[in-house]
């Protein structure tokens, strides 16, 4: 499957870094940008503006044609696209232990883009609060989960859905026994 070209980026830049053995910190300093933001970037929760872009390939030290070589810009598809289970792709959106994501299917949708993943928690499971710049749909495919905002929290079954706006500040946490698995739908504006 060929991701759409946002999450692509986002990718590339993950792994230009690891593969020069760069830190987030090391990149958002050549950048002249903060480290959160490379960690959004990084992992498809923000868009960065054309000049941010050029900042972070300059500051990767890559050549442009380099960079964007391998993107895939050219829109066609198939009427009907079927992703195999084992073609899932895991990635990591941040530095969590126990928290798995595998993205599903990425595309391109008028001025937004639509990303499908599946996030499983392991029991115990922290990590701080986290943004998206999405709205964000989950359904709960396995267990029990708390997502915690910073004034309410909702707890969501087997079963059970939510959409909400992921520039508020939220936080998924498993208190269970067993694995939460959730089906997450990010819905992005405005990419034009």
């Amino acid at each position: 499957m060929e991701n759409e070209i946002l999450v692509q980026i986002s990718q590339k830049i993950k792994s230009i870094r690891k593969d020069k053995n760069l830190t987030i910190q090391e990149i958002a300093d050549r950048a002249g940008v903060t480290k959160g933001l490379i960690s959004q970037i990084e992992n498809s929760r923000t868009i960065p503006s054309l000049l941010v872009l050029m900042q972070i390939i300059k500051g990767l030290e890559v050549d442009l044609n380099f960079f964007f070589n391998d993107l895939s810009l050219d829109g066609r598809e198939a009427p009907i696209l079927v992703l195999r289970k084992e073609e899932y792709q895991k990635f990591e959106k941040e530095s969590a232990s126990g928290y798995q994501y595998e993205r599903i299917f990425t595309r391109k949708i008028k001025t937004g883009a639509v990303d499908f993943v599946l996030l499983e928690i392991q029991p115990g499971s922290e990590r701080d609060f986290v943004t998206t710049d999405a709205f964000e749909f989950k359904y709960i495919l396995q267990g029990s989960v708390k997502y915690i905002f910073r004034d309410t929290i909702v707890e969501l079954h087997e079963g059970d859905s939510m959409l909400f706006n992921g520039r508020l500040e939220h936080n998924p946490v498993n208190e269970g026994i067993v694995p939460v698995k959730m089906l997450v739908v990010y819905f992005f504006e405005n990419l034009e």
